[in-house]
């Protein structure tokens, strides 16, 4: 398995009032600054050839096609790699678009969220919905083959009817894969502070939401291969695929993660840190050791695909057996042709059940 390049781009427009992954304001040329400093530290600590190239925010969309060139050219990926970037539809152009595929980026994915007007509000969206669908064609026009969308279940104001409305309207455009987040209110940002939590869906609502999703678009040809994942045959996100297959990968910028050598490092999420000394300065291990099975096996019950037998040591098997048989009553775990995996239902309840059947 080839490894990865997570590149960090932790610079907004606006911060999302739901957010809290790392990101600060854009101002002046910091990001022309931020970007020769990656490049400088990409040469320095990783190998050439990787297998894929992700561009993670914050919003990478307000790198230029230039700026995400420069960065591409230093990571030096492979023929055939896999180069993904985030975009928010209200920061593209078909000019920049046009960039971007001749940088070598030949993957996008598009922060729309909702297609409905009302939800977009709630969420803080910078963009509308005609925004959104018109950024994905303007990216297949320009010739990208290899489109994501993200979307939120759980939001205020949304029903049964508005997903509906927003999944018939997604799966009509050009998009190739879907990734259905449930929204959690996290600690901290201002949606935890404002009385959002008693506006969203309950859990179980939230949950039909989540199952409505899954049914709609496995019939519009995207099958679930991990827990908020749907694509069509051949367009899986190769780059976290790395993630939940415990592949390796590299990552840069203030707030990134990297795996590789069996070791887990993070970079402190101080921009300041990071623009006066790079990546060594704040750079930190986590975890010494190679991944023992527990986090082998979560990471691997993610997916659709599942856990296989072969892969769970044999003083757990009998545990893990007696634990299957209750899950699989309760139609929340099925088995596979050389294993076990968590069913639909089973996606909703997951950490439980991977605590309860991987703990010792």
């Amino acid at each position: 398995m080839s490894f990865g390049v997570y590149v960090h781009i932790p610079f907004c427009v606006r911060k999302c009032p739901y957010c809290d992954f790392y990101s600060t304001a854009v101002s002046g040329n910091i990001v022309e600054s931020y970007v020769d400093i990656l490049c400088t530290d990409i040469r320095k600590n990783c190998l050439e050839g990787a297998g894929s190239v992700y561009f993670g925010g914050g919003t990478p969309s307000l790198l230029s096609p230039e700026q995400a060139g420069r960065i591409i050219s230093a990571a030096a990926p492979s023929k055939g790699a896999e180069i993904s970037i985030e975009a928010n539809p209200n920061s593209v152009s078909h000019e920049k678009l046009e960039g971007y595929l001749a940088a070598g980026i030949n993957r996008i994915s598009f922060g729309v969220q909702s297609l409905c007007g009302g939800e977009l509000e709630a969420l803080g969206r910078l963009h509308n919905a005609d925004e959104a669908e018109n950024a994905v064609k303007i990216a297949y026009d320009v010739g990208f083959r290899n489109i994501s969308a993200d979307i939120m279940l759980g939001v205020c104001g949304q029903t049964e009817d508005s997903l509906t409305e927003t999944l018939t309207r997604l799966t009509a455009l050009p998009v190739n894969h879907v990734s259905a987040y449930m929204l959690k209110i996290e600690e901290g940002t201002p949606y935890s502070k404002n009385g959002m939590r008693d506006r969203v869906p309950d859990d179980d609502t939230a949950a039909d939401m989540y199952l409505l999703a899954a049914e709609y678009l496995e019939n519009s040809g995207f099958y679930q291969y991990e827990i908020s994942s749907f694509a069509q045959k051949g367009y899986e996100c190769r780059h976290n695929l790395l993630y939940w297959l415990c592949g390796e990968y590299y990552g840069f910028g203030p707030a990134a993660h990297s795996f590789y050598g069996g070791k887990r490092y993070a970079c402190r999420p101080d921009l300041d840190g990071y623009l006066s000394g790079g990546a060594e300065k704040i750079t930190e291990i986590l975890q010494e050791t190679p991944p023992d099975f527990f986090e082998r096996g979560m990471l691997k019950l993610r997916l659709s695909q599942g856990l296989c037998r072969s892969e769970i040591p044999s003083e757990q098997l009998g545990h893990f057996e007696n634990r299957f048989a209750v899950y699989e009553k309760a139609g929340l775990m099925k088995r596979t042709a050389d294993g076990f995996a968590l069913t639909r239902e089973g996606f909703l309840v997951s950490n439980s059940i991977i605590v309860d059947l991987l703990e010792e």
